[in-house]
């Protein structure tokens, strides 16, 4: 491993002030706009400005197809969707984020709202937790404001039914913020669980996997301690309880508070070990867990995997 570049992987130039140039430049997809939907879309979308200081924002999705105020007809769960990249890649504009949010809207169905966060290491952790609980809070005003509350939420979610769903670091992001969140008063809204897709977490002890998947081609092991160099405060390291939730503290004895959680994960992924870990602590603590475990895939198989997609989306329908 000692002639490999982690930076090199992951496609970037490390600059001398901390940030980074990032050398890829991923396909994006402009939201379709609050308009009438076109022939055979599914889903309609729109952006929304978060947080203009933080230059954070979302897009909304619905399904194109809703009943018009029949109060009868029950109302769609909304999910947070907190997306993949590494910490460092990717925004929920990017076509293979925008077309999985599709996807999760159309096929749960539900109203998706996803959290274009700060990336690092331009914006080291905790700022993503912030963002994602500016994110829940807005979404609780837009409950309270009976006037001018955005209609998609208000006319077709149920406030009741809200979902942090985070894939890979967007699920490490997704157990954190949920226990953030609950030092927040969010009634009207309700957060009914909290889904983590392969969860990206750490730590200074080498697992099994990681040491067996060490020269994984998709997820080595130097490229994740780099990620983790990006994310993690300065002056903290792998044990920090950010990356290590196995690590002691007060925040533990929020765990059986957290309501309904759902893991997934995959054997051939360097953090199988960990991600199994965790689902025996979240147990231990008093939470409510239900794990997917599939001992064939490697971390991030949905998307060169339709199949594995689909099976995802059903664990995601099934759980909500």
């Amino acid at each position: 491993m000692s002639k490999f570049d982690p930076y090199e992987h992951l496609n970037v130039v490390l600059n001398q002030d901390g940030s980074i140039t990032r050398l890829l430049d991923f396909p994006t997809t402009q939201a379709t706009g609050d308009q009438h939907h076109l022939p055979g879309q599914a889903v309609v979308s729109k952006d929304i400005t978060l947080n203009e200081e933080k230059k954070t924002w979302m897009r909304l999705y619905r399904p194109s197809k809703l009943p018009s105020n029949d109060k009868s007809i029950a109302k769609l769960p909304i999910i947070v969707y907190l997306h993949t990249g590494g910490w460092i890649h990717f925004s929920v504009a990017s076509t293979i984020i925008h077309e999985s949010c599709n996807q999760l809207c159309s096929e749960v169905p539900s109203i998706v709202v996803a959290l274009n966060y700060g990336l690092a290491p331009e914006n080291k952790l905790p700022s993503q937790y912030h963002d994602t609980v500016d994110a829940v809070l807005w979404i609780k005003n837009q409950a309270l404001d009976c006037v001018n509350g955005e209609k998609w939420l208000r006319e077709y979610g149920d406030f009741s039914r809200c979902y942090l769903y985070g894939v890979s670091c967007g699920g490490n992001i997704a157990f954190n913020s949920a226990l953030k969140l609950l030092d927040k008063k969010l009634e009207p809204l309700r957060i009914n669980g909290v889904i983590m897709n392969q969860p990206l977490f750490g730590g200074k002890m080498r697992t099994k996997s990681e040491m067996r998947l060490a020269t994984d081609p998709f997820f080595p092991l130097p490229v994740i301690d780099v990620l983790w160099d990006f994310a993690l405060p300065k002056g903290t390291d792998r044990d920090h309880r950010f990356c290590n939730p196995m690590m002691n503290g007060p925040y533990r004895d929020k765990i059986n508070k957290l309501g309904r959680c759902l893991v997934i994960g995959f054997g051939g992924d360097p953090l199988i070990d960990r991600q199994q870990e965790f689902v025996q602590m979240l147990v231990k603590e008093g939470a409510m867990v239900e794990a997917r475990f599939d001992d064939v895939g490697f971390h991030g198989i949905e998307v060169v995997d339709s199949r594995r997609a689909a099976a995802i989306i059903n664990f995601v329908k099934e759980f909500v």
